[in-house]
This record gives C-alpha cells, sequence and structure tokens, in this order.
C-alpha cells in the first residue's frame, strides 16, 4: 500500500523519556525558523502605517476628571474628539498565554506538507512568544512558566519546554484570567463536544482565546485510493478499507463540518480562528493572528 504520509521520524516514539530527549533535540531548531519567521513578518510592516507591537494591547477608557494627567494617552485621544486614558486594571492583569499541541497526532506529515504539524504549532508559538516579548508584553505557557515580561521571552520558553519531562495532551486552563489572551495551536480534531467543554472555561472566565487549526493538507483532502491502511496515531487502533476513494467525500464534509462549527462558535464568543496549513508559510498566519489580537475577532485560513 503506497504512503502518502506518516509520522515525524524525529518525535515518533511513545516513550515518555525518549519523547522528552528528542523535543529538547527539535527545539533549538525551531527557536532558529521562530525568530526567521519573526523577522519576515516584521520587515513586512516597514514603510507602513502600523502601530508599535506593543502599542496594539493597550486598552482605554473615557478619561474622568479628577484623575491625574499623568495617565493621558495624547496618541490615542488625538484620533478623535475625546480624552482617553489607559485601563490600569486591564493593564495590571493582562497576560498572552501560548500553548501548541503536541501530542501523537501533531506528528503527522503527508508528502505534500513542509513540516509536521506539531513542528508548524511550536514555530508558530515560539514566533508570537518573539514577536510579543519584543514588544514588552507578558507571556507564558499554561503550566510550563509563569507570566513574565523579558526580551528575551520566547529563548525562555523553548529552555523550560527542553527539559519538561512528557507533557499532559491537554493544559490547566485555570491560570489565564480575565483581560487575559490565549492562544492555542492545535489540529482540534477532538470531538468538538469536547474541545468546546475543555475551553468553555475560558470563556466563563472573560479570556479570549485565538484558536489557530494547524492542518496537513493530506488529512484535508483526502488523496487515498486503493487498499489503505488508516492508523490512529493516538490509540493504534488500524482500519482497512479496500477501495479508499469511496469514503472521501464522506470523510471531507465531517471534517469541513467540524471546522465550521468550531470557528462558527469561536465568533459567537469573539474569538478569532485560523486555519493555517503545513504546505504554506507560518509567517502568514502569524500576521493574521497578530492582527487578531489587537482587532474584533475574526476568521482566516493560510
Amino acid at each position: 500500500m503506497a504512503r502518502i504520509g506518516e509520522a515525524a521520524a524525529h518525535v515518533a516514539s511513545r516513550d515518555a523519556l525518549a519523547r522528552a530527549s528528542q523535543r529538547a533535540a527539535l527545539i533549538p531548531d525551531l527557536l532558529v525558523e521562530a525568530r526567521r519567521v519573526t523577522n519576515t513578518v516584521i520587515s513586512g510592516w516597514h514603510g507602513r502605517r502600523r502601530r508599535g507591537i506593543g502599542e496594539n494591547f493597550w486598552q482605554f477608557r473615557p478619561y474622568v476628571e479628577g484623575e491625574t494627567m499623568s495617565r493621558i494617552d495624547w496618541r490615542r485621544s488625538a484620533r478623535d474628539d475625546h480624552i482617553y486614558v489607559r485601563d490600569q486594571e486591564w493593564e495590571a492583569a493582562h497576560t498572552v498565554w501560548l500553548w501548541a499541541d503536541q501530542s501523537p497526532s501533531m506528528l503527522y506529515k503527508s508528502r505534500a506538507a513542509h513540516v509536521s504539524k506539531e513542528a508548524r504549532a511550536l514555530v508558530l508559538v515560539l514566533a508570537l512568544a518573539e514577536l510579543l516579548s519584543r514588544g514588552g508584553e507578558r507571556i507564558a505557557w499554561p503550566g510550563l512558566t509563569d507570566p513574565m515580561t523579558a526580551r528575551n521571552g520566547a529563548e525562555r520558553i523553548a529552555a523550560r519546554l527542553m527539559h519538561a519531562p512528557d507533557l499532559p495532551a491537554r493544559p490547566n486552563l485555570l491560570p489565564p484570567r480575565r483581560f487575559s489572551d490565549i492562544i492555542l495551536a492545535s489540529d482540534f480534531l477532538d470531538p468538538i463536544e469536547e474541545t468546546k467543554e475543555w475551553l468553555d472555561t475560558l470563556a466563563q472566565r472573560g479570556v479570549r482565546a485565538h484558536l489557530i487549526e494547524v492542518a496537513d493538507p493530506a488529512e484535508e483532502s483526502f488523496p487515498y485510493s486503493g487498499r489503505t491502511e488508516f492508523s490512529d496515531p493516538e490509540t493504534g487502533a488500524k482500519l482497512t478499507a479496500g477501495r479508499a476513494e469511496t469514503l472521501a467525500e464522506e470523510y471531507r464534509l465531517i471534517y469541513n463540518a467540524r471546522r465550521e462549527e468550531l470557528s462558527a462558535w469561536c465568533r459567537k464568543l469573539g474569538w478569532s480562528y485560523t486555519v493555517n496549513h503545513t504546505d504554506r508559510l507560518a509567517s502568514e498566519a502569524l500576521a493574521k493572528v497578530h492582527l487578531a489580537l489587537s482587532a474584533d475577532a475574526g476568521i482566516g485560513a493560510v
């Protein structure tokens, strides 16, 4: 049977200790790639009338008579006829939380893809950490780091990833609080109701989420035909199809319905949903997510 894709060899082991050591070997190269992607995005902004990175995340409210004049943001106030001050409560509480899924399903890489889903998710999250750190934002990885404001924030997260034991399939989402943003990079192939239940705790606490669905082109197009053996990377269960092409239409309907339902749910909550294919550039998704952090939520596919 011809192979369309397989689990990425360098992180294929299911043994917890081996997984951790293989991830440690992978992280330095991914950090270099993340910085390259970040520089690509920033260079694309040169010459455009775009706010500084750090300025994107301030929240403002109208000035109230009696408040100290030093709190007034004159640049923001100059845009219209009102005087604005920075919201101190928001400023004190705001953290951007970052997480990349490293469960077995993320190891998949088809022949059409540039990288595995795991590698792309890590590059995107580390690139966002680099971009946010340069802008003076406070960042954190749930269950891995405490919130920090540091120019080398991406490097510090990478170092913790290198030395962390096997990470849980899903992080504890209790740390993110009101006024925080959280960016989650995953393939989001779990049952929709399970995903919603997991994320609902964020909505209840007023956390704004930005989901990045990392998709392999073969998973989306289902280019299989003839006798094909499918293997579940999470459970090891196998299914052999005598004529795989007969499953294609129904598969694509179910696959796309999952994405549409999840993205619609995010829009209803005021969250953003971005799709990034592993045969496309990571910089395209990085720019869209950064825009979503500083604008009304929406959905983009790259």
